[in-house]
């Protein structure tokens, strides 16, 4: 098992059931049906896998019905943020007695104005509590979205701190400069990037890889990257069509139903709102498929 999250992980979306539990069997066939395709592992309740809409017990479920179902744990991760340190504690040391190592941690994100001092202090507070020589952290920046950055001098201290328990760094801000700013800070830290337009030069940067909702439904554009294939351009484009919609994981989700032939794929938590259909959006990203990626 190695120390860090590294080469070509997906954000997998969560399918839900008719009633909005997790589809756990639906769940552990897309993780499968991923790494025929050249995947490493899967990160679960991301920000793509509406990881803020589940408690601590719902995630400590799924990983418990996902290893059953024969997905190896260490080909997963998990998002383990929430606005109460406590619960990334205990969510932590769950998952970590299941055999995971890998959890991805948010700074604490409804208040806007902490101080770079405070952010470090709820990390800590975290790692602490755990107390577990286990944990691989990754932290988990994507501002834009929790309001809340991580700034590179809290991850190289960190880093420093807590050597090889600060594993890496996911790092979703679009921001190539933010990127080479967190390599600069600190080496040691693994970082993966979840943009999938800069995966092919944050690798020839020094990046770990990619932690990316895109490989959801175009796997093959996303290994087309990391492998330095000439697929740039296409991968903008797919980018383009579900980035350019209201929301970007129920268009994901609608894609996944239309190529699956699964409705069950379109549900979303609230308040999150299903689209009716993601055919249209399918026939667009085949099209960009077209010639097949060696």
């Amino acid at each position: 098992m190695t120390d860090a999250i590294r080469g070509f992980w997906v954000a997998s979306a969560t399918p839900l059931t008719s009633d909005g539990s997790v589809d756990s069997a639906r769940l552990a066939a897309h993780a499968k049906q991923l790494f025929g395709k050249g995947v490493d592992g899967v990160v679960l309740f991301g920000t793509t896998g509406e990881g803020t809409s589940f408690n601590v017990a719902e995630r400590v479920a799924t990983i418990e019905a996902v290893l059953k179902a024969g997905v190896a744990a260490e080909r997963i991760g998990i998002g383990g943020g929430f606005p109460a340190i406590t619960d990334s504690i205990a969510l932590t040391r769950a998952v970590l007695g299941l055999g995971l190592r890998h959890v991805l941690l948010l700074p604490p994100y409804f208040d806007r104005n902490v101080t770079p001092e405070g952010i470090e202090d709820a990390f800590a507070a975290i790692i602490d509590g755990v107390a577990d020589d286990r944990l691989r952290a990754s932290l988990y920046h994507i501002p834009q979205v929790s309001g809340v950055a991580i700034p590179t001098a809290v991850a190289a201290n960190l880093r420093k701190r807590y050597g090889k328990l600060v594993a890496g760094l996911k790092d979703s801000s679009g921001d190539f400069k933010q990127f080479q700013a967190f390599r600069a800070a600190s080496p040691e830290l693994a970082i993966t990037v979840g943009n999938e337009a800069d995966i092919t030069r944050a690798i020839a940067a020094g990046g770990a890889g990619t932690i990316c909702g895109m490989a959801n439904i175009v796997p093959e554009l996303v290994k087309g990257m990391i492998d330095g294939a000439n697929v740039e351009t296409r991968m903008q484009a797919a980018i383009d069509i579900v980035v350019k919609t209201p929301s970007l994981v129920a268009t994901l989700k609608a894609i996944l139903a239309a190529q699956t032939g699964d409705a069950g794929w379109l549900r979303v938590r609230p308040p999150l709102r299903a689209l009716s259909d993601g055919t249209a959006f399918k026939r667009k990203l085949d099209e960009l498929m077209t010639p097949a990626i060696a």
